[in-house]
């Protein structure tokens, strides 16, 4: 079953692996597909059963090689207004739409065809392939996957995350902690409010400790590493509340999400023991006047950043089989802080511009594509030297 990019692409696209439900049926295409080509491919699951990470090795079993990671998830398209069936990749204009085709089911076809084209080179030095699942829903696959990984396979020297860069090597990027937040009130009526704890009122501060974060954060001075990120500081961030039932009652409950954007220069536990301190102050006013009242916190994600290294041994690959020798730096979340923290040299470089992920109509450009494939064929030859 030899097939090429775009046939590889096309069928991703196929399997609405959105994050809330199962992929399954498109890990059971990959190792099919692997196997048909002669590579052997391992797969794990998450607890319960639901999802599979695929990840496989080819060439000689000994260390060092290049891992290259993608994940299978995508986001939901409910609501939004495509032109075209989105898991049907069409071709329009040079741009090939379908949902995943830019983040990232583009890359992970041309990991696919990469590694069935590798298993068949005379290979130096080994690669690997690394497809997650829930990456869109805070990179939660990926430790597992990287725990297993490292038990299963040779421990590889560096790793290539392929997220959408328009093919630049990104070698910097920020991390991120979220936390759904419940403030829990008292009610009364509204005139007599001294004697009640209004939930949405006791929130709001919490809210203008956020502002107040950023606005001092923001005139500060940026350390060098952060300087290269657009904000160059760690950002705080809430983007919807609710609660409260009546004008004229005191709110019994608040509920708003609070997102964290580290520079990885920053300490996210730090920040973490600041944000505490804030929430326990708040909830100890709240307490004084009504003891059953709190505020209770359930973190919902947590991703660590990618550092830029001193020579790194991916850094220094991808710019030689790019060409860019530029510097860049992205704020939105990636898997590559895990693989870093977990040994890896780390940098980001895949088809396709960012500002198309998410949205209605995405897409990924020919040229992005051709980008990639010759990337990887630079990657072989290279692992064969």
């Amino acid at each position: 079953m030899t097939l090429n990019t775009r046939e590889v692409l096309d069928k991703l696209v196929s399997f609405p692996t959105v994050s809330r439900d199962s992929n399954l049926d498109l890990a059971d295409w990959v190792q099919n597909f692997l196997s048909e080509n002669g590579v052997q491919s391992h797969r794990m699951l998450n607890e319960d059963g639901q999802k599979a990470a695929v990840y496989a090795h080819v060439g000689p079993d000994t260390p060092g090689g290049v891992v290259l990671s993608g994940h299978t998830d995508v986001v939901p398209v409910d609501g939004q207004a495509w032109v075209t069936d989105p898991w049907v990749v069409t071709e329009k204009d040079g741009k090939l739409f379908g949902r995943g085709t830019c983040d990232m089911k583009g890359f992970d076809a041309l990991a696919l065809v990469a590694l069935v084209k590798a298993a068949k080179a005379p290979l130096k030095k080994p690669l690997q392939i690394a497809l997650s699942y829930d990456e869109e829903i805070g990179c939660e696959g990926a430790p597992p996957l990287i725990e297993k990984m490292q038990e299963t396979l040779p421990p590889a020297a560096l790793a290539i995350i392929g997220e959408p860069s328009m093919m630049k090597v990104v070698t910097g990027q920020k991390g991120g902690r979220g936390f759904i937040v419940h403030v829990r009130g008292y009610e009364v009526h509204s005139s007599l409010l001294h004697t009640g704890v209004n939930a949405v009122m006791e929130g709001a501060k919490l809210i203008d400790w956020c502002n107040r974060m950023n606005a001092e954060s923001a005139a500060g001075e940026p350390s060098e590493i952060a300087a290269m990120f657009d904000p160059p500081w760690t950002s705080v961030h809430v983007g919807e509340v609710a609660g409260g039932t009546a004008h004229n009652i005191t709110a019994k409950d608040c509920r708003f999400d609070v997102d964290f954007r580290f520079v990885p220069t920053d300490s996210r536990e730090e920040w973490e023991a600041k944000f505490f301190e804030e929430v326990k102050r708040i909830e100890a006013g709240m307490q004084a006047i009504h003891p059953e009242t709190g505020i209770d916190l359930e973190p919902f994600y947590g991703l660590p950043g990618l550092r830029p290294e001193d020579d790194g041994a991916a850094e220094q690959l991808a710019r030689r089989l790019t060409g860019d020798n530029a510097s860049h730096v992205v704020s939105y979340g990636t898997e590559a802080g895990h693989f870093q923290g977990a040994g890896y040299s780390s940098a980001i470089c895949g088809p396709g511009d960012i500002a198309m992920a998410h949205q209605p109509n995405e897409y990924v450009t020919i040229a992005q594509m051709e980008a990639g494939e010759a990337f990887m064929d630079r990657l072989i030859a290279h692992l064969c030297q």
